[in-house]
């Protein structure tokens, strides 16, 4: 049977915005109740009280509090923030052709002067993150192929975690949810064993760094 509760439920996770404010105890449970009576009595057939409402949100907020408890002593985010600016992201369509010819691109790169390349294939499309200044040349190899896409001025944010990262869930979901919230956009992500790496617009950097040294110091 369908309640209060199951509604309240199913609309918070439908917003993230108010899931993500619910979570960090900075949205008024009355407020939301009033923004949320409407469409819970169109559900419901039914005229709803605004108390039975708010007891609904304050339950519900609750248990996602105590779940970002438990996650918090689950997993510290004892890291280090490290953001690599002046990259660019191109995406092709995928065919046996352009795999043969990507395998031109890291002779492009030197990695040991902090050149990047990151190379990741989808069903469909490969994108690829290289540093901008290489960007001209890899248009050149990829002529014959049908580029999609192509993003510039773009940064890399990598957060560096132990093996323990790879085995806990929710720690990409809360990652994002925290850039999320700062309104900011995710061009790629990307993830190795230990390692989170975010691209995004050189523009958004700074709030982007803030956010995770935030993310950081509220672990601990």
């Amino acid at each position: 049977m369908v309640s209060v509760s199951h509604i309240v439920r199913k609309l918070v996770l439908e917003k993230p915005m108010v899931y993500e404010g619910l979570v960090e105890g900075v949205i008024s449970h009355a407020g939301l109740a009033e923004y949320f009576q409407d469409e819970i009595e169109k559900e419901l057939g039914k005229k709803v009280n605004l108390p039975a409402i708010v007891m609904a949100i304050r339950r519900y907020s609750e248990t996602l509090e105590e779940k970002n408890a438990i996650k918090k002593k689950d997993f510290r985010f004892n890291s280090e923030i490290i953001m690599k600016t002046g990259l660019a992201d191109l995406t092709v369509v995928k065919s046996p052709k352009a795999l043969e010819t990507l395998k031109r691109l890291y002779s492009l790169v030197d990695y040991d002067r902090g050149d990047t390349l990151n190379v990741i294939h989808g069903n469909y499309e490969i994108t690829i993150v290289i540093s901008e200044k290489y960007l001209d040349r890899v248009k050149e190899i990829l002529k014959d192929e049908k580029i999609l896409n192509v993003e510039k001025g773009l940064v890399s944010m990598s957060i560096s975690f132990s093996k323990h990262f790879l085995f806990t869930p929710g720690i990409i979901a809360k990652v994002t949810r925290k850039l999320f919230w700062e309104n900011i956009n995710i061009y790629e992500n990307i993830s190795t064993m230990t390692e989170l790496i975010f691209i995004i617009n050189n523009k958004d950097s700074l709030r982007a760094y803030k956010a995770m040294q935030r993310l950081l110091e509220e672990s601990n």
